[in-house]
């Protein structure tokens, strides 16, 4: 049987979406590349947003209308909140949430003998970490789950309802895990997680070990953390930071707002007063780092001069680059209790303003590397050209041969061609 995998929302998401690839495939099943000819269609559903969503019934309705007679298995953060409005669709046959995703096997068996709708959810309060494995992604970076949960509950946030309580998968498995890629050929790995600094806080170690005990991987060049929260980068993991060899020049950590009233109402654990000091700590260790972050824009009762210290803050920071969200309330969070929602018009006029923001600033950095030399690892190869990725995330452009793909090389900067770097 041929599968096909619809994956939304996070890089969680993704990654356990390439273990589920991974399972099906070492038990014979086939990918496809063409969605129409799927006998098995698996919809692994976002719900971070009221368009994620809509967009997560879209897919399985789309899917259904590929092959109506498919298997069609609805998972992830979408499912595991409203399943009871995805069970009413024609044509779905197995509903999962956040729990059991590496059983798929034996969902698609009962299936296949019982012919009947399945729906397993479970509550993911006091539930056990899920271990998944991951044997392959690609040959430049491989992703590998450390965290699952969250107990921050900020105020807009669904998440923790959809995910669960803070887990933590064992050390020896990610040790276990990362060696096996780096024994692939993999030369990044990607820490991640819904909370992924929250790492070890249900063991009897934390992040910071975590952190050196991968930094020991033979052969593996770069430790990337995905995201990180500001009040989880301790002394303890800026020291690990400071000595790394390994842990490359480029952090995200989510601000969600640059004005100490909104990140009150958002429930947030910290004033810009304690994120820009930590932010400096950081730069006086890695002073050329990049630091990325993300911006919620129109929370309800954000003004315009809140906004405006959103900006003065952004401005003060310097982060390299913003990803930018509008407000998106979700039913059963304490943002619906806070006044003065505000209009979609405004809130598209501010996104419109950060992203400019944001391609400012993402230019004054890249501009520092300019006739410099950097290496990067080259992960696609088009027209002559091989793209990829710095440890700091800058997006090189470099003529050069396809041999050289996946293998780290030594380059000198010459031209700014947004959002490439030239480089010969």
């Amino acid at each position: 049987m041929k599968f096909y995998i619809y994956t939304l929302g996070c890089k969680v998401n993704t990654y356990e979406s390439n273990v589920i690839r991974d399972i099906l495939i070492n038990n014979n099943y086939k990918e496809t590349k063409d969605s129409e000819i799927a006998d098995i269609y698996i919809i692994n559903t976002c719900t971070v947003t009221n368009t994620a969503h809509h967009k997560s019934l879209k897919l399985i309705r789309h899917a259904i209308k590929q092959n109506n007679k498919a298997i069609v298995i609805v998972i992830g953060c979408d499912s595991q909140i409203n399943f009871d409005e995805i069970k009413k669709i024609d044509g779905v046959s197995i509903i999962l949430g956040n729990k059991n995703k590496s059983k798929i096997i034996d969902y698609i068996n009962k299936y296949k003998s019982i012919h009947r709708q399945i729906v397993d959810i479970y509550d993911l309060n006091n539930q056990g970490f899920e271990c998944m494995r991951l044997n392959n992604f690609n040959k430049t970076r491989a992703f590998v789950k450390i965290q699952d949960g969250c107990e921050n509950f900020c105020s807009y946030c669904i998440i923790p309802y959809t995910r669960g309580n803070v887990r933590s998968k064992n050390i020896d498995d990610v040790i276990d895990e990362v060696t096996n890629l780096t024994n692939e050929g993999h030369h990044e790995i990607v820490l991640t997680g819904i909370h992924t600094g929250h790492y070890g806080s249900d063991k009897d170690y934390n992040f910071a070990y975590l952190l050196k005990e991968i930094e020991k991987t033979k052969n593996l060049e770069r430790i990337r953390i995905s995201s990180i929260e500001i009040n989880e980068i301790t002394e303890e993991v800026l020291e690990v930071i400071k000595n790394s060899k390994k842990i490359v020049d480029h952090i995200h950590i989510p601000m969600q707002s640059g004005c100490d009233k909104t990140l009150k109402e958002m429930n947030r654990k910290y004033d810009t007063e304690f994120f820009v000091n930590k932010i400096n700590k950081i730069r006086e260790i890695r002073p050329n780092i990049s630091i990325t972050t993300d911006i919620i824009v129109g929370f309800p009762n954000e003004n315009e001069f809140d906004f405006e210290k959103t900006i003065e803050t952004i401005k003060k920071i310097k982060f390299s680059k913003i990803h930018v969200f509008p407000f998106s309330l979700r039913k059963g969070t304490k943002a619906e209790e806070i006044p003065n929602h505000l209009p979609e018009e405004i809130k598209k006029s501010r996104v419109r303003k950060l992203i400019d923001l944001s391609k400012k600033l993402e230019v004054e950095y890249m501009n520092k590397f300019l006739n410099q030399e950097i290496t990067f690892i080259p992960e696609t190869y088009k027209d002559g050209y091989l793209v990829g990725h710095t440890g700091n995330y800058l997006l090189i452009k470099y003529k050069g041969k396809i041999e050289l793909l996946n293998k780290t090389i030594k380059v000198k900067v010459i031209k700014i061609d947004y959002p490439y770097i030239i480089a010969v």
